[in-house]
């Protein structure tokens, strides 16, 4: 089992880095034992494998799409009976004619975001563990301790190392240690996986006493890197061929995925703000891709590539399986779901949305014309029992010792006081 490094991910997505870790350093120990040390095919296959175990949320996800193709011509008929309506009671209104519309077709409001608000998380950690790969992979962590170790017996090292670390984009200075002038193993890892081919030279000129030590491990890390075409996917792809793929793949396979979700979209109403978004979202994510391809190392790059690339199957073959889902039947189940999750819950299915939302709301509004007649009767008894006149005048009897006989009493001596 890997250990703990400053390189893993923490925080929120750090149980899920280290779930995401443990898959990926299977599958490079793994094919170790075919003699495969590579890690972009470990890339791919770790996209694969954790896009594949992906696969319910977004056959989840479709389903809803396909039942909100039914459910959207009553939505918009809804908002536009309310368009510019914004008193309270046409809001409760409209709120409790939507949800009645999501019972009927037994469906959530949050069932479209809800795949997609559990799939980021895991999204965010896996592009965390892409791009720090020797903190969750055996072999690469012990081909990096090994230079480690050997220049932080050298002396003066921190300075050399402080330099550079700060050409590579890390804040050596934020190091705890550095006040006492040592730098730890966990953190010459975080300079090292920063390190291109160029910088590993730059080392091995700065600490030529253990120039063996850095060039055979860096050799071996660099085939583990190694990629296509003599690419490094620790090293950016610049514009220069064959590196120039990269980008260019990223950007035309997110074009593809985009315009494959854009057609199987149902809604396609361009007064809908969310089909405009989307149609904004198509045109803007390939161009981020391609950019951020470029600047940053070719390792990500392989894992969007690879990413759209499965996406791109993945929603052939859904739509494939969508194609024979009756959108009937998958009312009818989910109505059956719902209902059974109402009855754990106490709640009566057989009762519409709207008949619940006018229970809760009765006791907000209630017209003068609806007024219980008994609530009426007792309205004009109290003020009959409490008119003024009427009480000074009327003989009641008290029990004796009850608040109400002591209030009397008191008041009797009170305006007996004031007839003296």
């Amino acid at each position: 089992m890997f250990s703990v490094f400053l390189t893993q991910t923490g925080g929120l997505l750090g149980p899920i880095a280290s779930i995401l870790g443990f898959i990926l350093n299977a599958i490079y120990e793994f094919l170790g034992l075919f003699g495969i040390q590579n890690v972009a095919i470990v890339i791919v296959l770790f996209t694969f494998i954790v896009r594949g175990l992906m696969i319910p949320l977004t056959i989840k996800q479709q389903k809803f799409t396909k039942l909100s193709a039914k459910m959207n011509p009553e939505l918009t008929k809804i908002n536009e009976k309310y368009k510019g309506k914004k008193d309270e009671a046409s809001v409760r209104k409209m709120q409790a004619e939507t949800q009645a519309v999501y019972q009927k077709y037994g469906a959530s409001p949050t069932a479209g975001c809800l795949p997609m608000l559990i799939s980021l998380p895991i999204m965010f950690a896996l592009y965390q563990v892409i791009y720090k790969i020797p903190a969750y992979v055996d072999d690469i962590r012990i081909a990096y301790s090994g230079i480690a170790e050997a220049i932080m017996g050298t002396s003066g090292y921190v300075d050399i190392m402080k330099e550079l670390g700060t050409s590579v984009g890390v804040k050596v200075d934020g190091f705890s240690e550095i006040a006492a002038n040592s730098i730890t193993l966990n953190h010459m890892i975080d300079i090292f996986v920063k390190f291109t081919s160029e910088n590993w030279k730059q080392l091995v000129e700065q600490f030529p006493t253990v120039q063996d030590i850095i060039v055979t491990n860096s050799n071996e890390i660099m085939k583990m890197h190694a990629f296509i075409g003599g690419l490094n996917i620790l090293d950016h792809p610049g514009y220069a061929f064959p590196g120039v793929l990269i980008p260019i793949l990223a950007a035309v396979l997110q074009f593809i995925q985009g315009k494959q979700m854009q057609a199987n979209n149902p809604q396609q109403n361009k007064d809908n703000p969310m089909a405009s978004s989307m149609n904004a979202m198509n045109t803007v994510m390939p161009i981020m891709s391609g950019f951020f391809c470029v600047m940053l190392p070719i390792g990500v790059g392989i894992y969007w590539v690879a990413g759209s690339a499965f996406a791109i199957l993945q929603q052939f073959v859904i739509n494939k399986h969508m194609e024979k889902v009756d959108v009937e039947d998958l009312i009818q189940k989910n109505i059956a779901k719902a209902n059974k999750r109402k009855a754990k819950l106490g709640i009566d299915p057989t009762k519409s949305m709207e008949e619940l939302a006018k229970k809760q709301t009765k006791s907000i509004e209630v017209p003068d014309t609806e007024v219980d007649n008994s609530t009426s009767s007792y309205a004009n008894s109290v003020k009959k029992n409490y008119e003024p006149s009427n009480y000074k005048k009327s003989d009641v009897s008290y029990q004796a010792g009850s608040i109400a006989a002591n209030a009397n009493l008191l008041k009797n001596r009170n305006h007996d006081k004031g007839d003296k």
